[in-house]
């Protein structure tokens, strides 16, 4: 039973307030943001005081907890091993390469992405990064068959299919052996 002044919260929401009125079922309450709002009597829990009606939540503490508004976890980053901290990829589609590509017939696409891919190849070697990924797409093949040509003419350097997992099918990573 509630009682004008009584201080009350909603069950499946997280609205406390003060009863205003009862009228039956009915129970109006004023929200500690100031809105009148109206629930069913068994929408309610009191709280405060020694009055605690228990026989209409047996399990008070296990509700009120509920009703907490969680916070949030705390997310701890994974940690890459050495190897994969910073690897360079190029995308070779030629959208990524060229604002207007409408003008380029297939020789000049596949072209530039070769030459782009060898500027990076030569510039990895220079710098002495060890890895890169090239990412080519699957298609029909061309972009990659090529990419394996020109890779071949390198003494010192090693590629195989890239992380099935990360990039499907559609990426090669080179390994470029240092000499000291």
């Amino acid at each position: 039973m509630f009682y004008k002044g009584d201080k009350v919260t909603v069950l499946d929401d997280a609205i406390d307030g003060v009863v205003l009125s009862v009228k039956g079922d009915k129970v109006t309450i004023e929200t500690t943001d100031g809105f009148d709002l109206t629930f069913e009597a068994r929408e309610l829990i009191k709280i405060g005081g020694n009055d605690l009606n228990i026989n209409i939540a047996p399990n008070l503490t296990q509700i009120l907890k509920e009703k907490e508004i969680p916070r949030p976890r705390s997310f701890v980053k994974e940690k890459k091993p050495k190897s994969e901290a910073g690897v360079p990829e190029f995308d070779l589609h030629i959208e990524k390469l060229v604002k207007n590509f409408r003008g380029m017939n297939n020789y000049d696409i596949l072209t530039l992405q070769t030459e782009t891919a060898q500027r990076h190849i030569e510039f990895a070697i220079k710098n002495r990064i060890p890895k890169i990924v090239f990412i080519h797409g699957v298609g029909e093949g061309v972009l990659k068959a090529e990419l394996d040509f020109l890779l071949g003419r390198y003494d010192n350097v090693a590629f195989q299919d890239a992380n099935y997992q990360k990039y499907g099918l559609g990426a090669t990573e080179v390994y470029i052996k240092q000499q000291k």
